[in-house]
């Protein structure tokens, strides 16, 4: 195991290692003692890698977390099918399968050639990095009709090649290309 981290060093969107898990911290809150003699506090917003779930824990300021086991690589989508989705590794040129398990929601992210980064925990792929946005092509969404901003709606549903499902402005026509934001899945603009 590498160093040990406090938990007041740990930074928000740093790793650690917790309870033999990678975790990600998602924020981090610092309570300072008022009185003297009182310890100073770490609350912690983290994400374990491994099962996905969110939530927050309050930690002593000395408390030592271990640096976890991660490695990033780079890869590209190429295709799905019944087996999973595969990825190339963009150094070993190795194809790599990821479960629906491994990228739940995120699947509706997944383009042609798309590059992501890869999390490994322990030599096993735990997660999906996407970058901050992808182009999708809309398949699908109603005409904007004028007048339809009477109502304050000035966005509309429009259904994305991979069956992904967002709100875009109502100039938006099918077969267009978006950027969608990958952490919120909002629309972020034409392509």
């Amino acid at each position: 195991m590498g160093s040990l981290i406090e938990a007041i060093e740990i930074k928000r969107k740093s790793y650690f290692e917790y309870e033999n898990a990678p975790y990600h911290c998602l924020d981090v809150e610092v309570s300072k003692p008022t009185a003297r003699g009182g310890q100073t506090l770490v609350r912690l917003k983290m994400r374990n890698l491994i099962t996905r779930a969110v939530f927050d824990k309050t930690f002593k300021a000395g408390e030592k977390f271990g640096e976890p086991d991660l490695v990033m690589s780079a890869a590209t989508f190429t295709y799905s099918d019944g087996d999973g989705y595969h990825f190339m590794d963009q150094e070993t040129f190795e194809t790599l399968t990821l479960g629906t398990d491994i990228l739940g929601e995120d699947r509706g992210l997944l383009v042609d050639n798309v590059e992501v980064q890869i999390h490994r925990y322990n030599g096993q792929p735990i997660g999906v990095v996407f970058p901050p946005h992808v182009e999708l092509t809309v398949t699908n969404t109603e005409m904007g009709v004028r007048g339809n901003t009477a109502s304050g709606s000035v966005t509309k549903t429009a259904v994305l090649e991979t069956g992904l499902e967002i709100q875009v402005p109502l100039f938006i026509k099918e077969g267009e290309k978006v950027k969608v934001h990958t952490e919120t899945r909002e629309f972020a603009g034409r392509a």
